[in-house]
């Protein structure tokens, strides 16, 4: 089942959701109930108005046309003209204007108050009065007999008594049986008037015939019947009214008469009554009985509407307790649906609170060493302990879930602690292989001649080199520092150059002219390495007949070192994430290894505060650009002769061995292999500074070198050289396996390393 606007997307929406579609369908029965209780209510109160509007002109037209039809009875069965026809005409003018006051209520009254059944009444009734001025050119003309007349103008008046009980039946129960009484009754009026037509009729003809007689005999039983038979029904004070009437002397003289017509016989009937006392009798009785019908019918009305009050007052309370169950329903619904959404988002804020801040800072004071108890970290929620419900359970299986979730970050964080602990172990031990490598491949390169073997022993150690940054990445990647130190200021140039050595594509690196500028004594390896990183992605990362560029220049905030290569470059997904890495290097995770490289770059920016930015180059690849700040630069110590102006003769040292520049030097010196055998030397990059002998030596203790020895050298046989290079490979072997080497002062020891 859909929605049909939009599915609910809060707990307490489709909670109420839920309870408002019983409490609609509830409103709907109440409404349909009020409405059709109270319509028949209303009705009940408006029937003595519609009475009024509607009953009382058919009433009087009814009491009219039977006054008619005993003119009319007279005048047909007078044999010849008499003074009746005049009293006749005079009559139908009365009924005629009766007629249209009836015409008129029915067809320009309020009809709206009325229903179906009592419209199709009145209309019948009007439809009926329409068939008068055909029946009165027939009397008039008399083509029928006086006896037929009285028929056919009872034919007219009984669609009155239909509408009549019309318009009272909206009564239930006694109510109705009382109206319906009151109707029949009304017809006891209508035989008076029929007896009093009869008679009329059979005095003007002077005698009856038998189905004449029949008629009237007929006609007096059937009033007596009916108001022995529906006098008793009434209420008592209905009654009341009708037995005093039956004990009066009207009643009595209407009694007798008619027991004088039914002594008379057919042929007497005409003269069986004095005219002139049957004519009071009869015309009082008539008066007499619309009264009494009348007054039944208002206090027919009167009970109704009192009936109808005390139903409304019921309807009215029942119709508040109701409408007051479907608010508290709704309020209950709503109050239900808010306490429980309360407590579902103390939840939630809960969860957020863990994941957002709780762990995070869990995880931020276990890197930093801190001890953190679970318990503390994570307290239960003291609200939802003591429920039972759903939510209750879904509270203590958080509380749960919450102390499960510290206590693995406070494992996960000793875990990471003991593996950046064995890291950075493996690293300090191969850092300390590797500087007694160098120190050995330095030791070689002193003492080798060859230009061959130099060239290779060249190599090696720019190998080494490269392995040493490796190290130290290792000890970044583990928390630490490295250990290398320096304790002045070294050029920037220098340092560009250290870091250029220390990749494997150095050849493509182009480094432009730098000024005078200085890097901090503190911050020299980190900017060196952070440097080679960078040159390494970019060797790495672009075509390897492609060079790498710098860019150089002062800032007001800083010394800026633009790096550009010709690769491919990233896209905006790539870029973006490259550089979150470097802006927020604790984010990273370190099992993307494609990034270990951005990864140490980040460390080495954020203990700096250097700025790393990358975007995409003019070159078609991709541009990092270093901002050096003014807190990592320093001013560059005096320098002592041109490291030019060295010796004839005299070697450059090994590549990628840095230590502290002694006075006078250029600070970082920097070598390269060649690019072929043979012995020639290149610089790295465009003209790097080379290592001069006797160059970092204070001016005293400098001195001449040596004449030239003209005595040709011996030449080292192959067993010497085997020799040389076998004690090499096993020293290398007993340092790669942590064993005590040679105790040469020229190698070196683990303890001179770790001072």
């Amino acid at each position: 089942m859909r929605w049909p606007v939009g599915r609910p997307t809060t707990v307490r929406t489709r909670i109420v959701a839920l309870a408002l579609a019983p409490v609609v369908a509830l409103m709907a029965l109440w409404s349909f109930a009020m409405v059709s209780v109270t319509g028949e209510l209303r009705a009940l109160i408006r029937l003595q108005g519609v009475y009024e509007d509607f009953g009382t002109p058919v009433d009087t037209a009814v009491g009219q046309i039977q006054i008619e039809r005993r003119l009319s009875a007279a005048y047909l069965g007078a044999a010849h003209d008499t003074p009746t026809a005049g009293d006749l005409l005079a009559q139908q003018r009365r009924t005629d204007r009766a007629v249209s006051a009836m015409h008129d209520a029915i067809r320009d009254g309020d009809r709206g108050r009325l229903t179906g059944r009592q419209r199709q009444t009145l209309d019948a009734m009007l439809h009926a009065a329409d068939g008068l001025d055909a029946l009165r050119d027939r009397v008039l003309s008399r083509r029928l007999t006086w006896d037929r007349a009285v028929t056919a103008y009872g034919a007219l008046v009984e669609p009155g008594f239909d509408a009549q009980s019309a318009l009272t039946a909206l009564q239930a129960g006694q109510l109705a049986r009382e109206s319906q009484v009151v109707i029949e009754l009304v017809r006891v009026r209508e035989f008076v008037s029929r007896e009093d037509a009869l008679v009329a009729g059979a005095r003007a003809a002077g005698t009856l015939t038998d189905r004449q007689y029949d008629t009237l005999t007929a006609t007096i039983e059937d009033r007596r019947v009916f108001e022995r038979t529906y006098v008793p029904d009434l209420p008592s004070d209905s009654r009341t009214l009708f037995e005093d009437f039956q004990r009066g002397d009207l009643h009595r003289s209407l009694v007798e008469g008619e027991d004088a017509l039914l002594r008379a016989g057919p042929a007497r009937a005409g003269k069986a009554v004095a005219a002139d006392t049957w004519r009071t009798t009869t015309d009082r009785a008539v008066k007499r009985y619309m009264q009494l019908c009348t007054r039944s019918a208002e206090n027919s009305a009167t009970r109704g509407r009192a009936f109808a009050y005390r139903e409304l007052t019921k309807a009215a309370v029942v119709g508040v307790a109701g409408l007051s169950a479907v608010g508290l329903s709704l309020w209950f619904a709503v109050r239900g649906a808010r306490r429980i959404s309360r407590r579902l988002e103390t939840l939630r804020d809960d969860a957020d609170l863990l994941a957002a801040r709780q762990l995070p800072d869990v995880m931020r004071r276990l890197s930093a060493g801190e001890n953190v108890d679970a318990a503390a970290e994570a307290p239960p929620l003291a609200a939802e302990e003591g429920r039972d419900d759903e939510i209750g359970q879904v509270g203590r299986s958080f509380n749960s879930a919450r102390l499960a979730a510290v206590e693995a970050a406070v494992t996960q964080a000793g875990l990471r602690r003991g593996l950046f602990a064995v890291l950075l172990n493996i690293a300090r031990r191969n850092q300390a292989l590797v500087h007694r490598q160098l120190k050995l491949v330095d030791t070689l390169e002193r003492r080798t001649e060859d230009p061959e073997v130099l060239g290779q022993l060249f190599r090696i150690d720019h190998l080494t080199t490269r392995m040493r940054r490796h190290a130290e990445s290792l000890i970044i990647l583990s928390g630490a520092a490295p250990g290398r130190r320096w304790r002045r200021p070294v050029p920037v140039a220098d340092v560009v150059s250290s870091a250029v050595g220390e990749i494997e594509d150095y050849t493509r690196v182009v480094v432009p002219p730098m000024p005078e500028v200085g890097v901090a004594a503190d911050a020299v390896a980190d900017v060196a390495h952070l440097m080679a990183e960078l040159l390494e992605n970019a060797t790495v990362f672009s075509p390897p007949h492609t060079q790498v560029t710098l860019r150089t220049g002062r800032v007001s905030g800083g010394f800026v070192l633009e790096i550009d290569d010709r690769g491919l470059g990233l896209d905006p997904d790539q870029l973006a994430d490259a550089q979150r890495t470097l802006t927020d290097p604790d984010a990273f995770d370190p099992t993307r290894h494609d990034r270990l490289g951005l990864y140490v770059v980040g460390r080495l920016a954020a203990r700096h505060g250097i700025q790393v930015t990358l975007r995409d180059s003019p070159y078609g690849g991709t541009t990092a650009v270093v901002l050096l700040p003014s807190t990592v630069l320093a001013a560059v110590p005096p320098q002592g002769p041109d490291p030019a102006t060295h010796a004839p003769g005299e070697r450059e040292p090994s590549a990628g061995h840095d230590r502290a520049p002694a006075p006078g030097t250029a600070g970082v010196r920097t070598k390269a292999p060649a690019a072929g055998h043979g012995g020639a030397e290149r610089p790295v990059g465009a003209a790097l500074p080379t290592r001069v002998r006797q160059a970092s030596l204070a001016a005293p203790l400098r001195a001449e070198p040596p004449p030239r020895d003209t005595t040709p050298e011996r030449e080292v046989d192959a067993e010497e050289m085997r020799a040389v290079f076998g004690a090499f490979q096993r020293g290398l072997e007993r340092g790669r396996q942590g064993l005590p080497t040679s105790t040469d002062g020229d190698e070196g020891t683990e303890a001179d390393d770790a001072r």
